[in-house]
């Protein structure tokens, strides 16, 4: 077990995560700032799936990097949880708890209407281009985000303890969404991951919990549609 002097979790380390993703975070806004935004078929464009891929393979190996020479499966919790049962119960309880504060504060901030990726009509005809970034959303996302925020991020961090580790992973998870109006409702989502990290002491919970919430939204567009 490393402790908080442990060169695994040097200055240098944490240093390098957290300019990654300060840079991240302001690339972001300044995107949302200067570029039209998502147009309504986002999630029906080829080159979207791309983008995405090449952003998720960047991450991941900025992630791989802070992790190498490890000890790797402790700096980014990729192991079984304490107890799948007690795992599955708790990422369900995150899942319901974070859905039912989103409803609930969604008329006030408009949340849904400023990410505005998910398109609001199924269009069957081009259900390929939707799938490959439905896998992208619901799978290669969260796998990604969760190893980078909840994974090396929360290990690092957790020299200043567990708390802290939980807020500081939860903020920066909102802030790297570019978002403003939908920042409390992906803050409030990061704490319920962070906790979730603390309590089964695994990032893998975390990764089911967030791509169960990215393919939510996904299929709701597929159930909607083919009702209509």
């Amino acid at each position: 077990m490393t402790t908080a002097g442990d060169p695994a979790r040097s200055p240098a380390r944490l240093g390098t995560w957290l300019a990654f993703v300060l840079l991240f975070v302001a690339l972001q806004y300044q995107a949302r700032r200067t570029g039209p935004g998502p147009s309504e078929d986002f999630l029906y464009r080829w080159e979207v799936f791309a983008g995405g891929l090449a952003q998720g393979v960047l991450t991941l190996g900025v992630v791989l990097a802070l992790a190498w020479n490890g000890p790797v499966g402790e700096l980014l919790g990729w192991r079984p949880p304490v107890g799948w049962g007690s795992a599955v119960g708790l990422g369900f309880a995150l899942f319901v708890g974070v859905a039912l504060f989103a409803a609930a504060v969604d008329p006030i901030l408009g949340a849904s209407e400023e990410q505005g990726f998910v398109p609001e009509a199924w269009d069957r005809e081009r259900a390929a281009p939707f799938a490959a970034n439905f896998v992208l959303a619901a799978g290669v996302f969260p796998v990604v985000e969760e190893l980078l925020f909840r994974g090396v991020g929360y290990s690092l961090l957790t020299r200043f303890g567990a708390s802290a580790a939980i807020v500081v992973t939860a903020v920066l998870f909102g802030l790297a969404h570019g978002l403003v109006n939908a920042l409390p409702i992906l803050v409030v989502f990061g704490l319920g991951l962070g906790w979730l990290r603390r309590r089964t002491e695994s990032v893998l919970p975390c990764v089911l919990a967030h791509a169960a919430f990215n393919a939510a939204a996904l299929v709701g567009v597929v159930i909607v549609g083919e009702r209509g």
